[in-house]
């Protein structure tokens, strides 16, 4: 009897357990404030990630899937995000110096205050972006070519005159 009552209590735990990682929810990645200079996150699936305050410089996220992701005040200098899915992608405060943006989808990505030197931005995806306009003469300026996956122009995409 107490040896059924074991393998009872035993089957029913183990059944509560496979339900719960079931039903729970994905826990994202928090890479929060790390130092990650020149690392390869490429064609890598990082959606709903974070790393927000991070050092990145020099790192490579080309292809990746990168939607939803976090970079809030990230350092993003000559960061590759070369046909990289950004959409809604929160890029607020964030240092994209150097940055190459070549081909990616940044759809509906937060990016107002974000600081723009030196961007990559052919054939980028800036659909339903919001930017400063001061930020938005400086990309239209430079705005050229189709993203391949969207079909849209850049420069339509930023809204350029």
């Amino acid at each position: 009897m107490k040896q059924t009552l074991s393998k009872i209590f035993y089957i029913f735990s183990t059944i509560l357990v496979c339900l719960y990682l079931l039903i729970s929810p994905a826990w994202a990645i928090s890479y929060g404030k790390e130092n990650l200079i020149e690392r390869d996150f490429s064609s890598q699936n990082l959606q709903d990630a974070s790393f927000d305050h991070a050092n990145l410089r020099s790192s490579d996220f080309s292809h990746a899937n990168v939607r939803g992701v976090r970079f809030f005040a990230a350092n993003l200098e000559s960061v590759n995000f070369e046909a990289a899915d950004l959409t809604a992608a929160d890029l607020e405060s964030a240092r994209l110096t150097n940055v190459n943006f070549k081909n990616a989808i940044l759809e509906s990505a937060f990016m107002t205050n974000a600081k723009f030197d030196g961007a990559i931005i052919e054939g980028a995806d800036f659909t339903d972006v919001v930017l400063r306009p001061a930020i938005q003469k400086i990309l239209c300026a430079q705005a050229s070519g189709t993203n391949p996956i969207t079909a849209r122009e850049t420069r339509e995409t930023l809204l350029c005159p």
